[in-house]
């Protein structure tokens, strides 16, 4: 994609502000889900407020990618560092959910009814998919596989916030308290294997 450089400024400048917005939010969003999951005696709520401080460190790579550029320095050394680190944020999200939702089935621990962990899930669903969608035309626009694995993540992000709200409503009006960490395990292969494409530096397949 050739793009000039008033352009390609735009865009930098547009990315650096989704950043912003997605470590600012997942900070918000990870210290209510922690502090609420200890409160009711919630795995699932503080794995998932442990999701989001990984969320907001892959925001803050991007972020020194993103500023980085704007400063004049070598690009693709840095694309290729701050992808590797994104790689490394899954690979601790996916140990993370795989060893949290294995205790959480061997200990046979039902998550408690929470409101505000109810809340949160369902603000993470409305906003999530539309940063992610943000990031995944930003990163065309740069032609950033960063920023596209980065995207991946915040739709990941997305996709534990219906895993935690379903098995919350699941336990609390079907009594089904296994329905949660089970959910959690079966997102563990798609989460490793978006960090194996990032650590092993596969482009990004919408920025041609």
């Amino acid at each position: 994609m050739v793009v000039n450089v008033t352009q390609r400024e735009r865009s930098l400048r547009h990315g650096i502000r989704l950043e912003y917005l997605t470590v600012g939010w997942n900070i918000l969003e990870g210290a209510v889900a922690i502090l609420s999951g200890m409160i009711a005696g919630s795995v699932a709520l503080v794995g998932f407020g442990i999701d989001s401080a990984i969320e907001s460190s892959s925001g803050t790579v991007l972020l020194w990618r993103l500023h980085a550029e704007r400063k004049g320095q070598d690009v693709e050394r840095l694309e290729n560092q701050a992808l590797k680190l994104v790689g490394i944020g899954f690979c601790l999200l996916a140990v993370y959910v795989a060893v949290d939702a294995i205790r959480t089935l061997v200990a046979k621990e039902a998550p408690r009814r929470s409101l505000v962990g109810i809340a949160v899930s369902v603000a993470s669903l409305i906003v999530m998919p539309l940063l992610a969608k943000a990031k995944r035309r930003s990163a065309a626009e740069l032609n950033s596989a960063a920023l596209q694995a980065d995207s991946r993540q915040t739709s990941i992000c997305a996709y534990l916030s219906a895993i935690l709200l379903g098995g919350l409503l699941l336990n609390a009006v079907a009594g089904w308290w296994w329905a949660d960490p089970a959910s959690a395990l079966a997102m563990v292969p798609i989460i490793a294997q978006e960090g194996r494409k990032a650590l092993k530096g596969e482009p990004c397949p919408t920025c041609d």
